[in-house]
Formats: C-alpha cells, structure tokens, sequence
C-alpha cells in the first residue's frame, strides 16, 4: 500500500510540473510572441500604422523561444538552462510544422531537465549546460520534432473531416472540450496551439469551423462564470 501511495504522490507531483505548470508557462510564452504579434498585424492593416504589422511579424517569429524560456523558467531551471532553451525553442518550433508548440512543449522539458543535471556541476558551467542543454534540445529536434508535427497534422486533419462533415454536432463536442480546459489547471490555450486550432487564418475550413466552435465554448464559459460570480 505505501509502494501505490508513493506512486500516486509521484504521478500527481509529475503531473502538475509537466501538465500543469509547464503547459501554463507555454501559453504565457505563446501569448507574449505569437498571439500579441497578431494583435499587432491586425493594428498594421490601419493605414499609418503599417509598422505595427513589422512588430508583429517579429514578435511572431520568436514564439518558439518564447515558449522554450517560459516552460524552462517554469520548471525552475537555472538562468543557463533558461538561455539554452531559446535556441531549442527555435528549433523545435521550426521542424516541429503545424505541430510546432506541441514539439516545444515536449522537447523543452526535457532539454531542460537534462540541463539541470549538470548545472553548476563543474567549474566550466558556462560552456558544460548549454552545451548539454542544447545538444539534447537540439537532436531531438532534428530527430522528432517533424514526427510530432506529422502526429499533430494527422489529429488536425482527422478533426477537419469530422467537423466538415458533422459542423453541429462537433461544434458542441469542440466547444465543450475546450470549455472543459478552460476550467482546469491546464491550458486551453496551449492545447489549441497545439493542435493547430487556429480558426480562420488556418486556410482549412474545417479548422476554422473548429477554432470558432472553441471561442464559442470559451465564451460561454466566462459568462457562465460571471453569471455564478
């Protein structure tokens, strides 16, 4: 009995590091690059303020490291460890596609974990952890960040189709679902990223359809919340 509960303990203190805490700190990282750099394209098509649109672009483009350093920062990770984890947002977020914030998200806790084995370990720490930060972030990158992508593309496409051919009845399990992670601890935000729920900009009608369906059930949400509040 005490071997289950220990394994309980274990599960629920992984848990909230990984699910809870990691995936919050990617949304923070996501809306401080990609979606504010939205926000400011949007602000760029006003004539006169077309410079806004070159903030954006920059901002967007940095959304991987964004994310990288706010899940690193998360787990408590020294500021080596931080550092590094720009480089492996990068690329984990390019050859990671339309599954590019999954990819983050899973490559940088563990380029950021190993890190932290060997920070302040020896007296070259500042070549010895972003050197191993970087190595580990930066081979699983190139080695499966497209395979997550491709996972990533395959649930995409398979919720396009059902949403194409059933818009009603998967607009109410979409909006659901993602009402549902709205009220609890982890990210629904970041479990949209993830899954390319981008609504219309993604040019894939189905997608669209489901990227407003979660708008909707996030919506309903927060008035329901502040109708109970």
């Amino acid at each position: 009995m005490e071997g289950l509960q220990e394994m309980k303990e274990t599960l629920k203190r992984l848990s909230k590091r990984y699910l809870i805490d990691a995936m919050g700190a990617m949304a923070f990282g996501l809306f401080a690059s990609l979606l504010i750099g939205t926000i400011f394209k949007a602000l760029g098509m006003i004539p006169g303020l077309q410079i806004l649109d070159t903030v954006g672009a920059g901002a967007s483009a940095v959304a991987g490291p964004a994310m990288a350093v706010a899940i690193a920062y998360s787990l408590k990770a020294s500021p080596l460890v931080i550092y590094s984890c720009a480089a492996v947002g990068w690329l984990a977020n390019s050859n990671g596609g339309a599954g590019g914030p999954l990819a983050v998200l899973i490559i940088a806790i563990i380029a950021a974990e190993v890190g932290m084995l060997v920070s302040k370990k020896t007296k070259v720490d500042i070549l010895v952890t972003p050197f191993v930060t970087l190595l580990v972030g930066g081979l699983l990158s190139v080695w499966f960040a497209s395979y997550i992508g491709k996972a990533v593309d395959l649930i995409s496409s398979l919720i396009s189709f059902a949403m194409t051919c059933q818009p009603f009845v998967m607009g109410i399990v979409v909006s659901v679902v993602v009402g549902i992670a709205l009220t609890l601890p982890i990210s629904s935000a970041a479990i949209c990223a993830a899954l390319a729920l981008s609504g219309a900009g993604s040019g894939d009608p189905g997608l669209a359809l489901a990227g407003g369906a979660a708008v909707a059930g996030c919506c309903a949400q927060m008035v329901g919340f502040a109708v109970m509040s």
